[in-house]
């Protein structure tokens, strides 16, 4: 592994870090989840299917172990989802939410084996990365609209996410050139830096609306809205 390589794969590595444990810091603080499911569930299918795959090939790389701590993230991140995600959806019943939770996660780790059994070993991590990228970067926009605001986000979250997107893009894109990986990065950058806009904007204390929330505890009795 080249130098710059090893430089773009660490710098990548410690700005999703951040990214993880903010969520989770904010997810317990504010009682919410800080990652878009459909977005989470992806991610979290990515980084255990290419934790076991650098494993198993017997002489795990940098990445293999990124992925690791990244998974470690993920399962910190879920408890929060599973713990105050039916909060932020009141008309819907605990089983409900589960259910289709469950029916994520499933879904995002049949598209993780896909991408890798339609595009090999080496274009199916990559490509599904970016492109699972670009939808989380078009969530985090469509979450603060829902909310109204930045509950369970932040700068720090925002700003880590567009960097750590950003340098695989210069690795994967420029220096390897794959012209699929750098519009697809280019355009995540796009989205992050809108979304760091509307927080860098809305940068002042949580409003009211911002803050309120349904009950913790939601009857399993209540109908879907």
């Amino acid at each position: 592994m080249s130098g710059v390589t090893l430089a773009l794969t660490l710098v990548s590595g410690v700005a999703w870090t951040l990214v993880y444990i903010e969520s989770v810091r904010l997810g317990l603080a504010q009682r919410t989840y800080a990652m878009p499911l459909a977005a989470f569930g992806l991610n979290i299918a990515w980084e255990v299917l290419y934790t076991v795959v650098g494993f198993s090939a017997g002489s795990p790389d940098v990445q293999t172990f990124v992925n690791l701590v990244w998974a470690c993230g993920d399962v910190a991140i879920l408890y929060t989802l599973l713990r105050y995600g039916p909060r932020e959806f009141p008309g819907v019943s605990r089983t409900a939410f589960y259910a289709f939770v469950g029916l994520v996660l499933v879904t995002s780790a049949l598209v993780q084996v896909m991408f890798r059994a339609e595009f090999g070993p080496s274009g199916g991590p990559s490509y599904s990365a970016f492109l699972q990228n670009l939808l989380m970067s078009g969530l985090f926009i469509a979450m603060y609209v829902a909310r109204g605001g930045r509950r369970g986000q932040s700068l720090l979250i925002a700003l880590s996410k567009w960097l750590g997107t950003l340098a695989p893009t210069i690795l994967f894109g420029l220096v390897t050139y794959r012209p699929f990986i750098l519009v697809i990065g280019a355009l995540c950058s796009v989205f992050d830096l809108a979304y760091l806009g509307l927080l860098w904007r809305d940068r002042g204390p949580l409003t009211v609306r911002e803050t309120a929330l349904a009950p913790l505890t939601v009857p399993e009795t209540s109908e879907t809205a």
